[in-house]
Parts: C-alpha cells; sequence; structure tokens
C-alpha cells in the first residue's frame, strides 16, 4: 500500500504504525481490524535481513478489556540471508502469529509485560520489530538436501564437481599404514 500510495503521488505514511485507540477503549469487549504496513529500518539477526524498504505487514484485531487492548493477528515480512553450509543466497517469507497485551503507562499496577499504552493511541512498530526478529531463521539453508562447500578445496558441492577424497583419520594411519603395504605417512 504504501508502495503504491508513493508511485501514485500521495504522501507516504510517517508514522503507519500508530494506531489511534480512542473510541476502542471507551467500551471493554470492542474490537476492530487493523491492517498496517510501513518499512522498519535495521530490521535483522546475524547473517539474515530484512531488505532496506521492504514492507513489514501486521493483521491483527484489537480488543479491548479492562485497563488496555490486546492485539491478536500476524506480522510478515521478507527476509534474505546466507545459507548456512554453501554460501549461496538465501530467501524467504516470516510469518509470525503475535497476541500480545497493550497497558497504561505509569501507576503502581503497572504491567511489565505489555507494550505501552500513552494515551489513547498505540505503537504497533515494536510488536512488530521482535516479532519479526523471533521468527527469522537463525541459520537458514538454501534447500533441505544442501550439500555444502568441499572442505579441500572450497568447490560448491551442490554446482561444481569435487573430486576430493576426504581426508584420513589421523587415529586410523597406523592401520591405514598395514592396509598400504606398509609405506607408513
Amino acid at each position: 500500500m504504501a508502495r503504491a500510495d508513493q508511485a501514485a503521488g500521495r504522501p507516504l505514511d510517517r508514522r503507519p504504525f500508530q494506531v489511534q485507540v480512542a473510541a476502542l477503549r471507551k467500551q471493554n469487549g470492542a474490537t476492530r481490524d487493523e491492517h498496517r504496513e510501513g518499512v522498519i529500518e535495521d530490521l535483522g539477526a546475524v547473517s539474515v535481513v530484512v531488505p532496506g524498504g521492504a514492507l513489514v505487514l501486521l493483521d491483527l484485531t484489537l480488543a479491548s478489556y479492562p485497563g488496555g487492548i490486546m492485539a491478536t493477528g500476524t506480522v510478515s515480512a521478507p527476509w534474505q540471508g546466507e545459507c548456512r553450509r554453501c554460501g549461496g543466497p538465501v530467501e524467504g517469507t516470516v510469518v509470525a502469529e503475535v497476541r500480545e497485551r497493550y497497558a497504561p503507562v505509569g501507576g503502581s499496577d503497572r504491567d511489565e509485560e505489555a507494550y505501552p499504552l500513552t494515551g489513547d493511541e498505540l505503537d504497533l512498530e515494536p510488536l512488530a520489530r521482535d516479532a519479526v526478529l523471533l521468527e527469522l531463521p537463525l541459520a537458514p539453508l538454501c534447500a533441505e538436501d544442501c550439500r555444502g562447500l568441499c572442505p579441500t578445496c572450497g568447490a560448491n558441492r551442490n554446482t561444481d564437481p569435487c573430486s576430493c577424497a576426504p581426508p584420513g583419520d589421523p587415529r586410523w594411519s597406523a592401520l591405514d599404514a598395514l592396509r598400504d603395504g606398509g609405506s607408513a605417512t
């Protein structure tokens, strides 16, 4: 949606994850569906990142409860990384299920495990960031049967032929010498 707005000449929403919830908070049990999308900068971990400029999508149902708002739904974003075996490029989409509370800031009965609800506005960006970071693959593979790199010559065994013999185990060198006719190495 944000990219379509830019292409159509409409201004890009600078705060796509800010939600006004005054009307929702007036009645306990009231619900509202929210679809939000926007860019979250510097979103990644180790060798996996959400590409710069990629949209993070939120499809949530907001429900009021005494003292706060519950956000339930999904957060999704594309990711790119490096295969842990061959070092080749890998990409995919992360989809995280969320169910989080937003509670008012301050007071003696502050909910330490809830996201802050400031006045009648809540910020969905920290929820989206946390959900994506927790679901990004730590060690992605380009394919389940990726053969990786040859430890001797460095060839990608998925695409390049490799005739390197596996290195011998030094613990068996005495037996290897007997098998090879007595020529010890």
